[in-house]
């Protein structure tokens, strides 16, 4: 087993790694490798791997729902409820009636198992669609109408229905679907359906704020952990249990619970929101190569020798024709523009997890074509998964208008860079003792500038031996300028796009600064970036009373 992990984990890195170089999604590469490694191609994994896969899957589809609801904005929800709602319901219908449609005529199915077809196909993944949405809203993309946040609460709650559905389709072929006698009133499974629909999105809104009550009255207000890794290991552990628990209690949707536990966690304690965020992001790295290694190597690709012409002409019309019916009424009346419905196009298509989980059910069940149901369910995975991610990432710009990036909405954005101005006073080693605390905090880069016409060279020599000296584990450059100091400082810091600007304030008399002027106090003064001042350490002269 362990070799296999080591295949999975290094390969999948690379694999994708080698993929975003490319130009491509990530996910592409990763689903290369484990088509390479599965038992189709390479045989490398081993069995006990393979067999698991369901499980870890399922583990990494929690963490990405868990990103997707801590991440969620209150404010530009409310605002596109609506848009939301509709996305939740309308295309993934029409996808899925029109894909039945075409597939009586294509694959010779009967309407029900044609139903069940596009239930299978119609279905989103939130492996794929949730991570897009999150780098939109990280870069600014389309958040000033929440269209990311629509999109998210949308995909989670189609497939709530269309799990529903597909249950009530392959319940009717196997013709042991019960209904519900209320009295003298006997209600078809059909009629059931509506209802089942709003007790599994009413309980798993309630499950998942139950949930989020509990997790912070046990890390905030009872103080449990005394680390953030611990508050992780219990938000995580409790996240799981709800998707666990929907197998022993399918009275609501985990899905959407554990959404729900993110999204209620960040309104009811925003730091233990912020530091959930962060740990589930960097569980996300790890969980992201697993998913779609494992992903591409339990595809059984064997199935889908006859099939590639008519399943990409399925999908072709499932999505251009259903799909975007859908995209339009959902979106019908709002202040969406015609370039952000187009945008539904690549943002809202993928398909993954879902089709993986419930794909080859209906052959194992013994229904009629189930095994042309696997081959196309394999298909749309191998063909809407990758130019899902890949569309979403290059028509963002093109079709999204970019707008201010709420940062207790997102987790930390990009590299973090301090720029340290150092001069040759005994203020320097307090200014690099500050700006590399404030660096380790964010595993960030250092830049050291110094402001001279004419430096000289025993003085650079001495600047770069505290320099190593103090930052021998940061990452860091040392920058040599001409010019005025406080201007020179901050158009430093603008070119280089530092974070901060971290300036030694030495203890001066009133009456320096009436004549010298304080480089410090110009620099807080004119600069757009934030500064953080280091005071010169004060100390008392003996028996004078004075301090210097």
């Amino acid at each position: 087993m362990l070799p296999s992990t080591l295949w999975i984990l290094l390969m999948g890195f690379f694999g994708g790694q080698v993929a975003r170089r490319l130009g491509g999604p990530p996910l592409l590469g990763m689903l290369v490798i484990g088509i390479l490694l599965g038992p189709e191609v390479g045989d490398v994994l081993s069995a006990e791997v393979l067999d698991s896969a369901e499980g870890l899957r399922t583990l990494a589809v929690m963490i990405i729902l868990m990103k997707a609801g801590l991440g969620l904005d209150r404010q530009k929800l409310a605002r596109q409820g609506s848009v939301a709602l509709r996305l939740g319901l309308l295309p993934a219908l029409s996808e899925m009636l029109v894909i039945g449609a075409i597939a009586i005529v294509l694959f010779n199915f009967g309407p029900v198992t044609a139903l069940l077809l596009g239930c299978i196909l119609a279905a989103e993944s939130p492996a794929v669609i949730v991570p897009g949405m999150l780098r939109l809203k990280r870069l600014g993309w389309g958040v000033d109408k929440g269209i990311p946040d629509a999109i998210l609460t949308g995909s989670a709650l189609s497939d709530v229905l269309l799990l529903l559905v597909f249950s009530l389709l392959l319940g009717i072929l196997r013709q042991d679907s019960q209904g519900i006698r209320l009295g003298e009133m006997t209600l078809s499974p059909l009629q059931v359906l509506p209802l089942e629909l709003m007790l599994r999105i009413g309980l798993g809104l309630v499950v998942g704020y139950l949930a989020a009550r509990i997790l912070v009255l046990l890390l905030v207000q009872q103080h449990w952990t005394q680390k953030s890794v611990q508050d992780v290991l219990i938000g995580a552990a409790m996240a799981l249990f709800l998707i666990v628990f929907e197998g022993v209690l399918p009275l609501y949707s985990g899905y959407l619970a554990v959404m729900t536990l993110g999204f209620v966690v960040v309104q009811l304690d925003a730091p233990l929101g912020r530091r959930l965020r962060d740990g589930f992001d960097a569980l996300w790295t790890v969980a992201e190569i697993v998913l779609f290694v494992l992903l591409g190597a339990t595809l059984p690709l064997g199935v889908l020798e006859d099939i590639w012409l008519a399943g990409l002409l399925l999908l072709l019309l499932g999505i251009g024709l259903g799909r975007s019916l859908g995209w339009y009424l959902s979106t019908l009346g709002s202040d969406w523009t015609w370039r952000e419905r187009l945008f539904l196009l690549p943002g809202n298509m993928a398909k993954a997890t879902v089709q993986a989980a419930i794909g080859a059910v209906p052959l194992a069940q013994g229904v009629t074509g189930g095994e042309e149901i696997l081959a196309l369910a394999v298909l749309s995975i191998l063909v809407t998964a990758p130019l899902g991610a890949w569309g979403t990432q290059h028509f963002a710009p093109l079709l999204l208008e970019r707008g201010v990036v709420d940062p207790t909405q997102v987790g930390a954005v990009g590299h973090v860079r301090v720029l340290a101005a150092v001069d040759l006073s005994p203020m320097v080693e307090r200014v690099l003792v500050k700006a590399a605390d404030v660096a380790r905090r964010s595993d960030g880069e250092v830049l050291v500038l110094y402001v001279s016409d004419r430096p000289q060279d025993d003085d650079l020599t001495l600047l770069k031996q505290m320099v190593r000296r103090r930052l021998l584990d940061i990452r860091h450059e040392v920058l040599i300028y001409p010019g005025v100091v406080p201007e020179t400082i901050v158009e430093v810091a603008r070119s280089q796009s530092v974070s901060d600007i971290v300036i030694g304030q030495p203890q001066r008399r009133p009456w320096d600064n009436l004549l010298k002027g304080s480089v410090s106090q110009v620099v807080l003064e004119t600069s757009p970036i934030p500064v953080i001042l280091v005071k010169a350490e004060e100390t008392m002269v003996p028996g004078s009373g004075v301090m210097t």
